[in-house]
Parts: structure tokens; C-alpha cells; sequence
């Protein structure tokens, strides 16, 4: 399997100098992240809302390893919601954080990670919009998961992202499901030991659909993070047998992947939210999209191909 391969490859600093030199690079991550700044990506938004559409923003950037980075990823982020603000779009785009932005795996990391995090959520908040917290490899997942319950304290609505091929996501779809929190499953897009992650695609799919449907029969509100055709119809019917209307839960796809897809679901009223990355620290963020669909990789290769 390619995934493996590519996610490895993620974290390798020969091959992210490698791909980010290749001329044809930028074209073809302009397909997953549509700008590095605020100003390039005001137009998406602008567009895609106009088109029925809801977002979830991501400024993407991992490589944290310094307090004063930790707090630039806060500082971006309040800009974004400044800009969201000026722009009367506060309801129509949430934003999607990872707390290793925040320096979570700094020294004394969870404190600092909810400290950088907790004025993203309140700005959030006073535009009308909210937060949700990405998840990372299973490692971090605890420290998440205890951000997420301190910070809905205070901001009830705050989101979690669970993932669907880790054996521990089952226990804590009940856990959420009952809490009336709102949860975005995915199939999830780090490379995880056999220890504790399913392997097979097989496997992945079945925990999918189970975990889904202790969603929908839950009092949360589920997101489901998938460009899965056969994914989406079942969430369709796990929804109508469990009563839900069509404000009562949403599909989430990325940026660039399944377009028209998205305009027909909205086309349909149900809530579409599409995950829309920028900034300049793009590399993990386009290595795990590779890694999660083999025709996302073909195009990249086909681009190089025809460029050289």
C-alpha cells in the first residue's frame, strides 16, 4: 500500500525539499490549498459561501517548536476571524485547529496548547461561529480530548474529531455521543501501528459505519468527514432512521476534492461544510491528501509527468 509510504514521506525533510522545489508543485497544491494569506483566500470564501456552501478554516502548519510559533498559530488564526467578522460571514465558516499549532508537544504543552487555543474559541464565538479540534496520531489524542471537555465549559459548542480506523474510537463515539457535543468522524490519515489502528480499508469502513451510527442515535450533532459515495448514502439513512432533519447534522469533503459533490448535497439542503486549508507551511497537510486517496497521487504524478 502506497499510504504508508507517502505518510512517511511526510515527515521526511529530503523529500519535502524534493516536492517543494519541483516547478509543477504549486499547481497542483493550489488544488487542496487555494492561498497562503488571508487576503488570497478572503475570494474562496466569498465564493463558496455565495454558492450555499459552509467552511471549516485551516491554517495549516505543524512544525511548532517554539512558544513564540505556538502563539503566531493563535495570532493567524484571530486575524482569519477578524477578517470573518469585517465580512459579516462569522456563521457560514468555523475553524478547524490542531493544538500541535498551539505547542502541544512543547514543554508543558497542554497547558500552553489551551492557552494559545482558548482566545481562538472565544473570538470564534463573538462572530457567532465556533471551533473544532482537529485530531492528530493517537498519541495526542488524551490531551485533545481533555482541551475539548475544559473549553466546553465555557463554549458548549466547541467541535472534536474522532477517527475511525483507531480501536479506541468506538468508546469514545458513546462517550460524545452523549454529551451533545458536535463530532466530525473521518477515516483518519496518520500512520498508526497495528497496535491500535485497523489496517485494512475493509476494516476502516465497517468501524465507519458503526461509529456513525452510534452518532446519529446520539443527542450530539454528527459531522461526517467523507467523499465516500457509499459513506454518504448510508449516512443518509442512518439519519432518517434515527429521525434526524437536515439541520441536524452535515457532511464535511475538502477543498478541491469531489466539487460538484458538494454543490449537489447543498442542492438537496443538507448542510455542506468544506475544508478549506491556507498558509505557507502546506507540505504534511498535501502529503496526507496524497496518502488518503490513490487518485489524488495519480493526478500528481500525471502533473509532474506532463510538465517535465
Amino acid at each position: 500500500m502506497l499510504g504508508p509510504v507517502i505518510l512517511a514521506a511526510s515527515r521526511s525533510d529530503r523529500m519535502r525539499r524534493l516536492i517543494s522545489a519541483a516547478p509543477v508543485t504549486k499547481q497542483v497544491v493550489d488544488r487542496f490549498i487555494p492561498g497562503e494569506t488571508v487576503d488570497q483566500i478572503v475570494p474562496v470564501i466569498e465564493e463558496l459561501t455565495g454558492r450555499g456552501l459552509e467552511l471549516t478554516m485551516d491554517v495549516v502548519g505543524e512544525d511548532i517548536t517554539s512558544p513564540a510559533q505556538a502563539m503566531a498559530a493563535r495570532d493567524a488564526y484571530l486575524q482569519l476571524i477578524d477578517r470573518l467578522r469585517d465580512l459579516e460571514l462569522g456563521t457560514k465558516a468555523e475553524m478547524s485547529v490542531k493544538l500541535s499549532m498551539f505547542g502541544q508537544a512543547l514543554p508543558g504543552g497542554h497547558e500552553l496548547a489551551l492557552a494559545n487555543v482558548r482566545p481562538v474559541v472565544e473570538a470564534a464565538a463573538a462572530i457567532g461561529t465556533t471551533v473544532t479540534l482537529d485530531a492528530e496520531d493517537h498519541t495526542t489524542l488524551d490531551s485533545m480530548f481533555a482541551i475539548h471537555e475544559e473549553l466546553r465549559k465555557d463554549f458548549p459548542q466547541t467541535g472534536c474529531v474522532i477517527q475511525a480506523y483507531l480501536f479506541r474510537t468506538e468508546e469514545d463515539a458513546r462517550r460524545l455521543a452523549a454529551s451533545g457535543s458536535r463530532v466530525r468522524i473521518v477515516k483518519g490519515a496518520y500512520k498508526e501501528p497495528a497496535s491500535v489502528a485497523y489496517q485494512q480499508k475493509h476494516e476502516i469502513d465497517k468501524a465507519y459505519v458503526r461509529i456513525l451510527k452510534t452518532l446519529m442515535d446520539g443527542e450530539g450533532y454528527p459531522m461526517i468527514g467523507s467523499h465516500d459515495p457509499r459513506i454518504i448514502s448510508i449516512a443518509q439513512e442512518l439519519a432518517r432512521r434515527a429521525g434526524r432533519k437536515l439541520d441536524e447534522y452535515e457532511f464535511q469533503m475538502l477543498y478541491g476534492i469531489r466539487s460538484e459533490e458538494h454543490l449537489r448535497l447543498a442542492a438537496e439542503g443538507h448542510r455542506m461544510r468544506v475544508y478549506t486549508a491556507y498558509g505557507t507551511d502546506w507540505y504534511g497537510y498535501f502529503m496526507r491528501r496524497l496518502a488518503e486517496k490513490p487518485a489524488n497521487l495519480r493526478f500528481f504524478v500525471r502533473s509532474m509527468v506532463s510538465k517535465g
